[in-house]
């Protein structure tokens, strides 16, 4: 999604030249490209996938909703199968229409994760719960902080459900570094995402991620916390941002991998 303006096969090609060896892939252009397609396309490339996303959005109390979020859900696990990574992360869903019960839409989540959670590890793929900010919590995600996260995947063995460390999302939480430590301490770290804070938020806040090093956040300190726990995979750098996709995509993958060498590293 950093570079959502390159087509699969630019993608490939600009990660080849940058050695970039992993993509986090997203449903919508891999299904648009076909889903086999993309996995020979990577695979030949010899481009590994970190995570693939999303799955998620569990929150409904409609039985014919929940089960039609169910369903894709077991889609998702298959794509991410299909592809070759062991990971998918869930964006687990807002408050229903005219709902304000937080708690029992988390419940929800919960309930819908041990139908799924024992179809992805039969399909060797792991469900990471996404703590999203909570300007999120509303129409998005419920799941606010890696506490709230952690509270439901313990319900599941670790390699069932872990969580998805997010800087973006829980820079602010003076509780994000004991949670990644019982996060680590349980073998849950799933995955770990970069992108900076940087204000002010654009109309609708969800494509206000910063570029790496433009914004508040401290990379090296939160990699070296979820490392300090064990956590040895892939790091991705995940940027909404409508003004690095107006620019070339080869350009802004380029920068990002210069700024992902000045301040994470």
């Amino acid at each position: 999604m950093t570079v959502k303006q390159l087509s699969l096969p630019e993608l490939v090609n600009a990660c080849r030249e940058l050695g970039v060896q992993y993509v986090g892939t997203w449903r919508e252009p891999v299904q648009a490209y076909g889903v086999e397609a993309a996995a020979k396309l990577l695979n030949d490339a010899g481009l590994a996938v970190s995570t693939h996303c999303r799955g998620g959005f569990l929150t409904a109390v409609d039985p014919a909703d929940r089960k039609a979020a169910i369903d894709d859900n077991k889609r998702a696990v298959d794509e991410a199968a299909t592809l070759g990574t062991d990971v998918l992360v869930l964006v687990s869903g807002g408050l229903p229409a005219g709902s304000y019960d937080l708690a029992g839409a988390r419940e929800r989540i919960a309930d819908a994760l041990a139908e799924l959670a024992p179809y992805a590890a039969e399909n060797g793929v792991r469900l990471a719960i996404e703590p999203l900010h909570p300007m999120y919590a509303a129409d998005r995600c419920v799941v606010s902080t890696l506490t709230q996260a952690l509270d439901i995947a313990e319900r599941f063995p670790a390699h069932q459900v872990g969580v998805c460390v997010d800087t973006y999302h829980i820079w602010w939480d003076d509780r994000a570094p004991e949670q990644i430590a019982r996060a680590g301490a349980q073998g849950r770290i799933a995955t770990f995402q970069l992108a900076d804070w940087t204000t002010p938020l654009p109309a609708g806040v969800l494509n206000g991620r910063g570029q790496i090093g433009d914004g508040s956040i401290d990379m090296r300190y939160w990699r070296g916390l979820v490392e300090e726990q064990g956590y040895s995979g892939p790091i991705e750098v995940e940027l909404f941002n409508d003004g690095l996709w107006a620019r070339d995509g080869r350009e802004v993958l380029a920068e990002t991998a210069d700024r992902f060498a000045r301040h994470a590293r």
